[in-house]
Order: structure tokens, then C-alpha cells, then sequence
């Protein structure tokens, strides 16, 4: 896959600026949206937009954005994120597109006319023959843009308009509750249903960060952990108690015992949720590392323990049952 980058103030005329766009002469078949989480619903569509393109003998396109708009357009009710910029493009990477367009999106690009995205980025840029997007998909400025308006700009420009349902597990068209989105993904997270959430996702929930020095506490009761410092934006599970595997920056994964909360036992009031991941196979310098951490099962609510020592007994029956929640199954 070839990752470009739009700039707010790309110009055809510019030649440094033309050179991120390759506009395939055969043209492409686009798909548009924030892919946030590129989950079982995002990849659906992009299958559909690689079945038409090889009927077609056109290129695939991912559009894209490097921030969520609404962190823009709407900060203070802005979802958090379920990958950051670098996961997304992994994930688009692994479905076999072509090309991702990655659009940087700012107060300028978010006063931009719906008919303006549309000539500069999908023609201009991608030579688009065929577009695919969700039925509800709006875009542009005041989110006027929709299928209907491109549907009607493709009748002159000539291309194609494909609104497609969300989809449920199956892949197949689904309504309500069934459906497949980001926000039905944050919502599992959540409210800690994260079997809901992984089976939406294809995968499991990863959340990324830099492993920092903490108060050590983990030293003392004698289960080491990677204080994993994870961005504000970041869609975190509920707190709780976890079962999962810790990424290091080699590619090594490691099971884990995955703490996430506010450690009631030593605090009435902290006023944020810490990531502590214990590797169950070995006791690591992991400081200053970048860290992926992903979440394969829920296993308690986080507690208040009222000794040191009920909590050290918890904590051995947490590495216990995360061992058998992440053994193979016979």
C-alpha cells in the first residue's frame, strides 16, 4: 500500500504537491471515511471496493483523515480513538489496498465546500471511477455533502455512487443494535463488554504508548509492571482487571496481567485511570519502550482491598486466571 499525504492547502499547480497524488490514468474505485478502529464494517466495504476494482481493472483507494473531524469541527463531544494515525494505516495496510490518502484535516479543510472535496481529492487527486460509502455518509462543509450531491456531481464527472448499509458480524446488511460501527465499538469498551467489542473489531483491542516510571508499588508486592502512558484521545476499556498480551517495539509479544483503573486500595481520589501491564513470562527492562498492549478478556471489576495482603492474594489469583484465559484452546 502506498500511504500519501494531502496538506489543507495542496495545489495541482504545485508540483511537490502533485507528486502525493498518483491519479491512477485506469482511475479508482474510493472509499471515504475516518476508519476509526478499520473494523468487520470498515473492511466489508473495502472488499466490496477491491471486488469492484478487479472486475473494473481499476485501482483501490482509502480516504482518510489524520485526526478525527468532530476533534475540529465538535472538540468538546469528539470520540476518543480507537487506533491512533500509525495503527490505522497498519490496518489499512494488511487489507491490500492500493493507496490511502491521509487528509490533513484543520479549521481550513473543515470550511471547505462538500463540491470542492470532491475535484480537488477524488478527481483531481485519485481519478475516481466508482465511489463507495455508507448511505448516511456526510462530508464537506456543514456536512452538506452526501450521497445524494455526489451522486449528482458523478452524473457530469462521470463516475459512479455506491451507498452501502452498515453490516453486522456476518457481513451482511444489518439495523439497530446489530450493526457494526465505531460507536457501537467505544460503547462495548465502555461499559467493559469487550468480548462485543473484539468480535466488532475482527481483533483484539490495542491501545499504544510509552512505558513510564510509576510509584513502584508493583516492585513492592512483587508483580513488576509497565506503566504503559497512553494519549488522552485513546479509547480505553472500563477499568478492570484483564487478561491480554504486551507488544515490545521487537515484535515479541508476552502474555499479561492487565491492571486498568484507579488503584482504589491506595487512593480515594485519583483522578485518572492508570495502565499497568505484569508480563507473565519474565521480569523485563522495559523503561522508555514503546508499548502495544492488547486486550483479549475481562476478568474482575477493579477493588478496594482492605490489607496489603488481600491484595497480593488477588493479584496471584489475577496472573492465574489470565494464564488460562490466554492458553491455547485443545
Amino acid at each position: 500500500m502506498q500511504v500519501l499525504r494531502l496538506s489543507s492547502s495542496w495545489s495541482a499547480d504545485d508540483p511537490a504537491d502533485s507528486a502525493s497524488c498518483p491519479r491512477p490514468p485506469s482511475g479508482t474505485v474510493v472509499t471515504i471515511g475516518a476508519y476509526d478502529g478499520v473494523h468487520l464494517g470498515h473492511r466489508a466495504v473495502i472488499e466490496q471496493v477491491k471486488s469492484l476494482a478487479r472486475e473494473r481493472r481499476l485501482k483501490t483507494a482509502v480516504v482518510t483523515f489524520d485526526r478525527h473531524p468532530a476533534s475540529v469541527v465538535r472538540p468538546e463531544s469528539a470520540p476518543t480513538l480507537l487506533t491512533d494515525l500509525e495503527q490505522k494505516l497498519e490496518l489499512l495496510a494488511a487489507t491490500g489496498v492500493d493507496y490511502t490518502l491521509v487528509v490533513h484535516f484543520d479549521e481550513a479543510r473543515s470550511k471547505e465546500l462538500a463540491e470542492e472535496f470532491v475535484t480537488e481529492v477524488l478527481l483531481d487527486c485519485l481519478n475516481a471511477r466508482v465511489i463507495v460509502v455508507g448511505a448516511d455518509f456526510h462530508f464537506g462543509h456543514q456536512r452538506k455533502g452526501n450521497v445524494a450531491l455526489l451522486q449528482s456531481m458523478g452524473a457530469d464527472a462521470g463516475f459512479e455512487v455506491l451507498g452501502v448499509d452498515l453490516v453486522g458480524l456476518d457481513g451482511a446488511a444489518a439495523v439497530g443494535e446489530r450493526q457494526v460501527s465505531s460507536t457501537r465499538v467505544r460503547s462495548s469498551l465502555a461499559r467493559g463488554a469487550l468480548t462485543d467489542a473484539n468480535e466488532m473489531l475482527g481483533r483484539l483491542h490495542e491501545v499504544r504508548g510509552l512505558v513510564v516510571h510509576g510509584d513502584a508499588r508493583g516492585h513492592e508486592l512483587g508483580f513488576p509492571t509497565a506503566n504503559v502512558n497512553v494519549d488522552d484521545d485513546i479509547c480505553l476499556p472500563a477499568d478492570g482487571i484483564y487478561a491480554g498480551w504486551y507488544v515490545r517495539p521487537d515484535g515479541s509479544r508476552h502474555p499479561a496481567a492487565i491492571s486498568l483503573g484507579r488503584r482504589p486500595t491506595y487512593y480515594d481520589d485519583q483522578p485518572f485511570s492508570l495502565l499497568e501491564a505484569h508480563l507473565l513470562d519474565g521480569d523485563f527492562d522495559l523503561y522508555g519502550e514503546s508499548a502495544r498492549v492488547q486486550f483479549a478478556a475481562r476478568l474482575r471489576d477493579e477493588l478496594k482491598f482492605e490489607s496489603v495482603d488481600a491484595l497480593i492474594r488477588q493479584i496471584a489469583a489475577d496472573c492465574d486466571a489470565a494464564r488460562a484465559a490466554l492458553a491455547p484452546s485443545s
